[in-house]
C-alpha cells in the first residue's frame, strides 16, 4: 500500500520531530498489558514513573502498589502522579502505605474552593516509564476491570496498550518530568539513555497538557483524516467529535475512503453513549461503516490511517478529551505496526454489530428521544 501520510507535515503541526529506531509492541488485551507492566517493573533498576487518571485500591491496584513498595524499599526511586477526581475514591490509607515505603506521589488537579470550575479539567494520561528506557501507554487505568481480574463479578473491559523501547521512552520520561514539576514535585534526575535499536519504527508523542497542545491534537486528527486515501479505522468508547472532525469524517467517506468506526454496544457512561448516537445518521448517509461492539465494555482508543499511521493512547473522540483533558498518545508511522493494528480492529469487528440505515431509522421513538435529550445535556455541560 502506498504511503499517503506526510511525516514532515505531522512534525510541523506538532512542533517536534519523530523519534527513530524504536521498538513498539502492541499489547492486545488488558491482561497482556498488566502482565508486561508487572514483569518490566520487577526488573527496574533506577526509577519508575507512574501517571494515571484512575488508580484504585482494588486487587489490581494493591498488586501494583505492593510491587512499587518492594522496588522503592530496594532503592529504586518511585514517583506516582494521579488525578484527584479520577482517583477520588481511593482510600487515604492506600496512599499512606505508598508514602511509608518511600514512594513520592502527587495529586493533579485537586479541588480548590477558590476556583471550583477548574475541577472540570482532568489529567487523563495513562503512562508508565521504567528506567527512562521502557514505557507503556494506552486506554487502560489501574483497576480490576482493565486487567480483567475475576475474583469478584467484574466485567473485563476491552482495552489495549503499547510497550515502547528506544528514544520514544526517553521522550515520554521527559513528559512525565514536566507533569511532575507542574504539580510541585521535586526535580527528577534525567540522565537515562535509551538503548540503540536497529531498524526500529518512527514514533512521536502526541500529548496535550495545555490549550495549545489540545488544539494541535485536534488539528492533527483532522489532518490525518484528510490525508487518508484508502482507509480510516477508528475505535473509541466515547464519541462526541465536534463539528470540524465530524465534517472531516463525512468528507473522507464521501470521497471514497473506507471509513469504519467501532463504538460501544454498551457503556459505563450512559449519557455519552446515547448522545453519540445522534451522529450515526450523518455518517451512515456519507457511507461510513458504524459498528457497535457486542462483547465487554469497549474502552480501547486507537486510530489507523491507510495502515501506515497509527495513534494509540488515552484520548477519546469527545469534548472532554479534545478540549479539557491532559492526554497521552503516541503516533507510530510504520506499515507493519499499522497492519497489526488493522488486524486487531478486524478481529473486534467479528464481535460487533454493523449498523445499517434501515434498522437505524426503524429504532424505537423513545430511543430517539433519549438520544436527543442526552445530546442536549452534553452540549450544555461542554459550555
Amino acid at each position: 500500500m502506498r504511503q499517503t501520510i506526510n511525516k514532515s507535515s505531522i512534525e510541523s503541526l506538532l512542533g517536534i520531530p519523530f523519534t527513530e529506531n524504536n521498538n513498539i509492541e502492541l499489547l492486545e488485551s488488558g491482561s497482556r498489558v498488566f502482565e508486561s507492566i508487572l514483569k518490566n517493573m520487577s526488573n527496574a533498576k533506577k526509577i519508575i514513573c507512574v501517571e494515571f487518571y484512575i488508580f484504585k485500591d482494588d486487587e489490581t491496584g494493591r498488586k501494583l502498589a505492593e510491587l512499587l513498595k518492594e522496588k522503592a524499599m530496594s532503592g529504586v526511586s518511585v514517583y506516582v502522579l494521579y488525578d484527584h477526581f479520577g482517583s477520588f475514591l481511593t482510600s487515604r490509607g492506600f496512599w499512606a502505605g505508598l508514602s511509608g515505603a518511600g514512594i513520592k506521589f502527587k495529586a493533579s488537579h485537586p479541588f480548590k474552593f477558590s476556583a471550583p470550575r477548574s475541577y472540570i479539567y482532568r489529567d487523563h494520561k495513562k503512562l508508565i516509564v521504567i528506567d527512562g528506557t521502557k514505557a507503556f501507554t494506552g486506554g487502560f487505568n489501574i483497576a480490576d476491570e482493565y486487567r480483567g481480574y475475576f475474583r469478584k463479578k467484574i466485567i473485563p473491559w476491552r482495552d489495549l496498550g503499547i510497550s515502547m523501547e528506544g528514544p520514544i521512552a526517553a521522550e515520554l520520561f521527559s513528559r512525565f518530568i514536566e507533569s511532575w514539576k507542574r504539580w510541585k514535585g521535586k526535580a527528577l534526575a534525567e540522565d537515562y539513555n535509551p538503548p540503540d535499536i536497529a531498524r526500529g519504527v518512527s514514533a512521536i508523542p502526541i500529548f496535550s497538557s495545555s490549550a495549545r497542545e489540545r488544539r494541535r491534537m485536534r488539528k492533527l486528527f483532522i489532518q490525518s483524516i484528510d490525508s487518508s486515501k484508502q482507509s480510516i479505522l477508528i475505535t473509541t468508547p466515547y464519541f462526541l467529535p465536534g463539528r470540524k472532525i465530524l465534517k472531516a469524517l463525512e468528507r473522507a467517506s464521501m470521497n471514497g475512503v473506507d471509513l469504519k468506526i467501532l463504538l460501544p454496544g454498551k457503556s459505563d457512561v450512559k449519557t455519552v453513549y446515547y448522545a453519540s448516537r445522534v451522529y450515526y445518521k450523518k455518517l451512515l448517509k456519507a457511507g461510513a461503516g458504524i459498528y457497535n461492539y457486542q462483547g465487554d465494555i469497549l474502552h480501547a482508543k486507537y486510530s489507523v490511517f491507510d495502515a501506515w499511521w497509527s495513534i494509540v493512547g488515552s484520548a477519546n473522540l469527545d469534548f472532554q478529551s479534545l478540549s479539557r483533558n491532559e492526554e497521552s498518545n503516541v503516533g507510530i508511522l510504520d506499515i507493519d505496526f499499522g497492519t497489526k493494528m488493522a488486524e486487531t480492529f478486524r478481529n473486534d469487528l467479528r464481535n460487533s454489530l454493523k449498523i445499517d440505515n434501515d434498522s437505524w431509522d426503524g429504532r424505537p421513538f423513545s430511543q430517539k428521544i433519549l438520544e436527543r435529550l442526552s445530546f442536549i445535556l452534553m452540549k450544555i455541560l461542554s459550555v
